[in-house]
């Protein structure tokens, strides 16, 4: 098959196309034939080498893909949604993704939603996967102590994660806030349902969320900043609230006043998906399946893609990643 390998680790050139033995799929894995595949901020700091594969896992970078099933073992227990061989599918993989062929576990596997191209698909697993995970079963939107009216501030509201929480939250009916970089990020995700989006070269986001919440502040940030960003988080949560960090794009270390957590009673909390077991992942897949898919075949929620390059070209796509001028997904096609 036809790949795309991380000859040695550095700047974007360093991804080349090569040839690899087909993978053969393990017990509980399935085969797809990859059409496309989704480039996400992991996958830079892997070609960087900030970003260990775990054990076990395929050298080859790519988190998800989309394309039909070829091959496997559908007769697992995990094969909950009745997958068989021809059928389209999306799936959340440990690695191995920039390639043809890429066997991923079942129980991370999706039925592609009815009415979305492989393009469209390949977005979803690990932007999906991540916000539900974080969103709502370490964060708690909705079950806190103002339940249905409890808010969400993102921070980074144009990224991939940050198109579906805005999306994924306000289709189930809580209000959002996020940030963004400049003016024309901002109002893609006003676009997208964002009821505020701060500009945070240009506003303070602390002043800003004062505002919008009469001094409350909000229930549950999604933090991809860290670093500095967590000591202002802790003065525009509400009590009771929940911080989540899932990148540490601003730093590893913060300084912050550990009274606030006391006297508030504030969790700060954070995970990283790609070392977690298929168990787990396989109930976000059914969770997803469950409260999404119908969201998303409904058209009331859909990925917005910022631009689809060759896999050929994942360089390119890499650069753009690390601009930081996309809004939405960037995509891999064979």
């Amino acid at each position: 098959m036809q790949a795309i390998e991380i000859r040695e680790y550095g700047a974007p050139e360093v991804l080349q196309e090569t040839q690899r033995p087909d993978p053969v799929p393990g017990a509980g894995e399935i085969l797809i034939r990859v059409a496309a595949a989704g480039v996400n901020r992991p996958d830079v700091f892997q070609r960087t080498g900030n970003y260990p594969v775990p054990p076990g896992a395929s050298d080859l970078p790519g988190l998800e893909v989309a394309g039909v099933v070829v091959g496997g073992d559908l007769a697992h227990a995990d094969n909950r949604f009745g997958l068989k061989v021809g059928d389209r599918v999306c799936a959340l993989v440990q690695g191995g993704g920039y390639a043809q062929l890429c066997t991923a576990p079942v129980a991370q596997c999706l039925p592609a939603p009815k009415g979305l191209s492989d393009i469209e698909a390949a977005a979803l697993p690990e932007t999906f996967f991540t916000v539900w995970s974080n969103v709502f079963d370490r964060g708690y939107l909705g079950q806190g102590p103002r339940g249905k009216d409890e808010t969400l501030l993102i921070q980074g509201g144009s990224s991939g994660i940050g198109t579906t929480a805005i999306q994924i939250a306000k289709a189930l009916g809580y209000k959002v806030f996020v940030t963004a970089g400049t003016d024309e990020k901002c109002k893609a995700c006003e676009d997208l349902g964002a009821d505020r989006a701060i500009n945070y070269k240009t506003q303070d986001f602390v002043a800003e969320v004062a505002t919008l919440t009469a001094g409350k502040g909000v229930d549950v940030i999604l933090d991809m900043v860290a670093g500095s960003y967590l000591g202002r988080e802790l003065k525009c949560i509400a009590d009771d609230g929940r911080i989540v960090i899932i990148a540490l794009l601003g730093g590893a270390k913060a300084e912050i006043p550990l009274g606030d957590i006391l006297r508030r009673r504030i969790t700060v909390t954070g995970s990283t998906l790609r070392p977690r077991s298929a168990a787990f992942k396989g109930q976000i897949a059914q969770a997803l399946h469950q409260q999404v898919w119908p969201l998303l075949e409904a058209g009331k929620i859909k990925p917005v893609i910022h631009k689809v390059f060759p896999a050929a070209q994942a360089a390119e796509a890499h650069r753009l990643m690390e601009s930081s001028e996309h809004i939405g997904k960037i995509v891999l096609t064979w």
